[in-house]
């Protein structure tokens, strides 16, 4: 048989991914299994939102629809964005995606040409490379470093800028690391970007998901319109994972390349799903704010259990659901113990290597779940702690 094509060697899967499907063998044996891997709330799409889907399906919004995206969908969109993150956009800016995922590979294969630099924040969404490697790309990680609160060092980002450099990646607030850049940090990338003519790629994902401070767009910096594209989506703010319903905010130039890809790969969003996302941009009930006050008091709880084992260091994150543990202190490798927690615990969480490198020395726990849940975990992790407070005791 005739090989792949290249890219398929180059492109790689995603960790939490990987233990989730070990952690679903383990399951199957009649196992246990904490769920802390996946970055997926689990609260459920509010009771208007399910109404509106139904009542859309009963009006027979089942047929193609515009490839963007339906304008009643757009327009709510820019209204969206104006009440929550004072941007002023176009609906016309608006491109509807099938998940945020699909949204930034289109992103990045409408900008990037073979031998193109991308940089991006490591630790970090995994496929911020692996798309980038898969499009003939160079991805560039910058550093997000414990030593520096997981913020973004802007020199270092300079330092790294050649003339191949075409796009730059931000995540705020972030995964795994939950940063939410400064207002600093933030203007000092903006004026590198403009000042070498980079596209930025905004993942605003967990915009919604900040815990105690106001989020700021980087599209809101100046020169930054022409120059950004927002991702976002539904899948963590409004705890809709499965609906698979995403978008994109781009400049009008690019918006036309969006579309062509769109037509060239999936048609358009299910029409039905479009209508319910309405419903859930205005969100009559508050469920999300409640949703955030929910998540909120689970990190504080959540933070101090897991700095009570031997061994592990967490800061409170500032945005999204995830804690990023140091472990280096337990004198064994991330990898061990989550092998440890997952087969002899019944706990499922991530390696921080699947990150990138730099985050080799932490494990990523998803806080997405109860409070009883998270107590649970958190007394299972410490009944196995034996493990490596051996190895503490002996150093």
């Amino acid at each position: 048989m005739r090989p792949l094509a290249s890219r398929m060697a180059v492109m790689s899967g995603e960790g939490a991914l990987s233990v989730f499907a070990h952690a679903r063998e383990l399951e199957q044996q009649g196992r246990s299994i904490i769920h802390l891997e996946l970055g997926e709330p689990d609260f459920h799409p509010a009771e208007p939102v399910i109404d509106a889907v139904q009542k859309a399906l009963k009006e027979g919004k089942d047929r193609y629809c515009p490839v963007a995206g339906v304008a009643a969908l757009r327009e709510e969109l820019a209204d969206y964005l104006l009440r929550t993150r004072n941007l002023n956009i176009l609906p016309e800016s608006v491109v509807i995606a099938p998940g945020c995922k699909i949204a930034l590979f289109l992103a990045l294969m409408a900008l990037v040409e073979p031998g193109d630099e991308v940089l991006f924040p490591e630790p970090g969404f995994p496929g911020y490379s692996s798309i980038t490697l898969g499009l003939g790309g160079v991805p560039v990680p910058f550093e997000l470093a414990e030593r520096n609160h997981f913020q973004p060092d802007p020199d270092e980002i300079a330092a790294k800028i050649t003339p191949r450099t075409k796009i730059l990646i931000t995540n705020s607030p972030g995964n795994p690391t939950g940063t939410v850049y400064t207002g600093e940090v933030q203007r000092r990338i903006a004026e590198l970007a403009v000042k070498h003519d980079l596209y930025v790629l905004s993942d605003e994902i967990y915009a919604r998901i900040i815990y105690g401070s106001n989020y700021v767009s980087m599209l809101s910096y100046p020169g930054m319109e022409e120059r950004t594209l927002i991702i976002d989506g539904f899948s963590k703010s409004f705890a809709m994972t499965g609906w698979r319903l995403g978008y994109t905010i781009a400049p009008t130039h690019i918006v036309p390349a969006l579309v062509m890809l769109a037509i060239n790969s999936y048609t358009c969003v299910a029409e039905f799903t479009q209508y319910a996302a309405i419903e859930a941009l205005r969100d009559r009930v508050q469920a999300t704010p409640r949703m955030v006050r929910e998540f909120a008091r689970r990190r504080e709880q959540f933070v101090r259990d897991l700095n009570r084992v031997r061994g592990f260091r967490c800061a409170s994150p500032e945005g999204a659901f995830y804690t990023w543990v140091n472990v280096s202190d337990t004198g064994t490798s991330a990898e061990e113990i989550c092998r440890i927690m997952l087969e002899e615990a019944g706990v499922a969480a991530i390696p921080g290597a699947a990150f990138g490198l730099s985050g080799k020395d932490f494990v990523r726990f998803s806080f997405a779940s109860s409070t009883a849940t998270l107590q649970e975990a958190v007394e299972r992790i410490l009944s196995v702690s034996s493990a490596w407070q051996g190895t503490l005791a002996r150093s």
